[in-house]
């Protein structure tokens, strides 16, 4: 979207979130790009939109396209972090070699070497010139992999997502997020996967990675904490910082490009 679009979006979420004081669940689209004329990511946060989280998720739902564009995609995330504050972003991407739905575990920062829409390419090929190399999703997508069902398609997790505009801003997000950011990859549309079925698998999954953080901290209240390591302890207290407030949790859905 243009600067002015970006803003009035930004400006109504804070208004809505001012006057419900519930949560927002903002589900960001790509347009089309290269061969890829139907984003099955696209239709797929559309057919959230219209599901919804279920009646025990209190959100407020809207939606926003970008273009596959590098530097739009960079001013977006630095915007609705800055802006927004959200506790969690979950960034649903186009992978047109997959056969099933993947959740990426992490964000890399080289290797950017594909165009945009625009030609564009990043400055040696980098999210972020002084970033680390790799940054890891306080979302155990494992975890939350093994414990979705959905029938008639499949969910994995991978530690690779592809290295594209996808990748690219969900490093940046998990950069600006400080962790608390999630990116699932789904197939290009079928006979056999349809938008309506891509979009129910999309709610029962952002669905067990709220159960996911819900069920964390009742634990760790129980049991009085355990005993983590510094990377394990940080991870967990963020993403119980995205899930647990029914008042100040936001997230934000953020379609996105094929990885391929």
């Amino acid at each position: 979207p243009c600067r002015k679009e970006l803003q009035a979006f930004i400006a109504l979420c804070r208004v809505c979130h001012c006057i419900c004081r519930i949560p927002t669940v903002i589900p960001e689209g790509f347009g089309p790009f290269r061969q890829h004329l139907v984003n099955s990511s696209w239709e797929a946060v559309k057919e959230l939109s219209k599901l919804g989280l279920g009646s025990d998720v209190e959100v407020d739902l809207r939606t926003l396209q970008l273009p596959v564009d590098y530097r739009e995609v960079k001013q977006a995330v630095i915007r609705i972090w800055e802006d927004l504050q959200p506790q969690l972003t979950v960034h649903v991407g186009l992978d047109a070699a997959a056969k099933t739905i993947v959740l990426e575990q992490c964000g890399k920062k080289r290797g950017y070497r594909d165009a945009d829409i625009r030609g564009f390419r990043p400055e040696h090929g980098a999210c972020l010139p002084d970033g680390p190399e790799v940054i890891a999703s306080c979302v155990n997508m494992a975890a939350v992999s093994r414990r979705v069902a959905v029938e008639g398609v499949a969910v994995a997790f991978s530690r690779d997502a592809g290295r594209y505009v996808c990748d690219y801003t969900y490093y940046l997000s998990l950069h600006h997020g400080n962790g608390c950011a999630a990116l699932i990859h789904v197939p290009p549309l079928s006979p056999w996967l349809p938008a309506s079925l891509l979009g129910k698998a999309l709610q029962v999954i952002i669905q067990e990675m709220l159960e996911e953080g819900r069920n964390y901290g009742t634990e760790a209240r129980e049991d009085g904490g355990t005993e983590t390591t510094d990377e394990q302890n940080t991870s967990t207290t963020d993403f119980l910082l995205c899930v647990s407030s029914p008042v100040t949790t936001s997230l934000i859905i953020l379609e996105l490009c094929s990885s391929s």
